[in-house]
């Protein structure tokens, strides 16, 4: 049996570690446009014109000069000559003159000499007149050309994870081809003897491997590339020869299960003889997940993590992601989970050496956000499905109902 190193709090337990593998990019590419989604964008992408290209009105109306409408009022209406219509996705040579308007559709160009748009909805036509029922400021219902980005202008900055809205505007500045970080690649092990595939009937002792699922799920939802090595039997010729072949073609390896200190618990046995430095840290005062194995073994990231689904998912989120995140190359202020402040519903208290990860719901409760615990040990799935996010105990204390906490919502 191997007994556990120094257990660190988190925060050490991480700037050890990154301080040990000074996580970057490993490189770019270029990625066509429709392949971006949650990629990260390896350089300052910048408007190379302006957009929107013209002045466009946002509403179906007519396009008018402000000036013209100071005084008009449903009881005494301003008349305006109706000049001609602007053509949907064609350039207008038209121009309004005073006491002149033209009809224009929302999204069609806005006429020289015009300053605004009025709506429909505030209009009556009779004949060749326009009646106006209420006057409109300069700029109503018009976006101006460049108004939503400027020629030159860093638009989407480098670092930046690319969302539907990202590309969007990739799109509408006609940019299909983004450069872009290339992801991690990540090898993903469960190991241990009473593992069997979900598609397997469970002898007595056995179980169905759930770690398999849920760690390259988040590693695929940050937007690396997870690749299943299968499972493990608690073998450590096995485990090290598996995960040398791993270390290969992945940048960082995790498996689940063999980290603690039991007589089959084969990773901390195999981990040091990877490759140099080795084992950074192998134990963090955190609940669930102390028996965690950080390691750096010849320039890969190499994780284990306990084998409780709970656990192996909060020590990826804790530990795990700031690696990944920094290798995708994501900014600093874009790093970890959303955080939202809440008011707890019951009291939690947290073990004397351990800060503890209690999982939540978050609700509303009149008007307030309100955090309710889900309790549950840690080999209980149903406590993550049935749950929004977590809040951070401190070792030793006695968090109160009703006092405001952060929660770390799940992706």
């Amino acid at each position: 049996m191997k007994a556990f190193g120094e257990i660190l709090k988190l925060e050490e337990a991480l700037d050890r570690y990154l301080s040990v593998v000074r996580p970057r990019p490993r490189g770019q590419e270029v990625v066509p446009l429709e392949r971006a989604l949650d990629r990260v964008c390896s350089a300052d992408v910048r408007a190379g014109e302006d957009l929107p290209p013209f002045h466009r009105s946002t509403v179906d109306g007519y396009a008018v000069r402000s000036q013209d409408l100071l005084h008009a009022s449903p009881r005494d209406p301003v008349a305006l000559q109706l000049v001609g219509a602007v053509r949907m996705g064609e350039r207008t040579e038209l121009r309004v003159e005073p006491g002149q308007c033209v009809r224009v559709p929302t999204g069609g160009m806005v006429p020289a000499g015009a300053d605004a748009v009025v709506m429909q909805e505030h209009t009556r036509i009779e004949g060749e007149s326009v009646y106006v029922v209420r006057p409109v400021p300069p700029g109503e219902n018009v976006l101006h050309q460049g108004e939503d980005a400027r020629r030159g202008e860093v638009v989407i900055p480098r670092g930046t994870r690319l969302r539907p809205q990202e590309l969007g505007l990739l799109a509408g500045l006609g940019v299909v081809d983004v450069p872009c970080y290339l992801p991690p690649r990540v090898a993903v092990f469960s190991t241990g003897d009473e593992l069997v595939p979900p598609d397997h009937q469970p002898r007595p002792g056995q179980i169905r491997d759930m770690n398999a699922y849920t760690l390259t799920a988040q590693v695929a939802r940050l937007g690396a590339v997870p690749r299943f090595g299968g499972i493990l039997p608690d073998r450590a010729g096995t485990v090290e020869a598996a995960l040398r072949d791993a270390m290969r073609t992945a940048d960082v390896v995790l498996a689940s299960g063999g980290s603690s200190v039991g007589t089959l618990d084969v990773l901390g046995e195999v981990v040091p003889r990877l490759g140099e430095p080795g084992v950074v840290v192998h134990g963090v005062a955190i609940k669930p997940g102390k028996p965690t194995i950080l390691a750096f073994c010849d320039g890969r990231v190499v994780v284990g993590l306990p084998g409780h689904p709970v656990s192996a998912m909060v020590v990826f989120d804790l530990l795990v992601r700031p690696v990944l995140e920094a290798i995708l190359g994501l900014r600093p202020e874009l790093r970890g989970p959303r955080t939202v402040p809440a008011n707890l519903v019951a009291p939690l208290a947290a073990p004397q050496d351990r800060d503890e990860f209690v999982r939540v719901r978050v609700r509303w409760q009149e008007d307030v956000l309100a955090a309710e615990p889900v309790l549950g040990k840690s080999g209980m799935i149903t406590t993550m499905t049935r749950a929004d996010g977590y809040v951070r105990v401190p070792m030793g204390t006695r968090v109160e109902a009703g006092t405001q906490v952060q929660v770390r919502l799940f992706d």
